[in-house]
């Protein structure tokens, strides 16, 4: 995580992962070989940088693996936003301007959202 220079002011950052070549959104099947966060990577995050928002291509964003342990890790700091499911095919790395538009669930600790980038 360290060597990607994520600048402090930088607040949501989606990761662009194999998970995109191999079209893992795709499979009927879920793979538990995705790439997704180390419980290091996400401590890291927390502790390093001002990031709110952290997306990923794939249906988890911990390697599933150490999913239970990331998700203490994000959960403890409570500003930490997970977005899951991403398509980023064909979308070059660089700043864009995120919308979220969450769909209302009334009760739920979760939603589908679409995400919309402007360049």
């Amino acid at each position: 995580m360290k060597s990607l220079y994520i600048p402090k002011d930088v607040r949501r950052v989606f990761f662009g992962t194999l998970n995109t070549d191999r079209k893992l959104m795709f499979k009927k099947e879920f793979d538990t070989s995705y790439v997704g966060f180390m419980v290091d990577g996400a401590k890291w995050l927390v502790e390093n940088t001002d990031i709110k928002l952290v997306g990923v291509v794939y249906l988890s964003i911990a390697a599933y693996v150490h999913s239970v342990q990331y998700h203490h890790v994000l959960l403890k700091s409570r500003e930490i936003i997970r977005v899951e499911g991403l398509k980023l095919d064909g979308v070059p790395a660089g700043i864009y301007s995120l919308n979220c538009l969450p769909l209302r669930l009334v009760g739920s600790e979760a939603s589908p959202i679409w995400c919309i980038l402007i360049r």
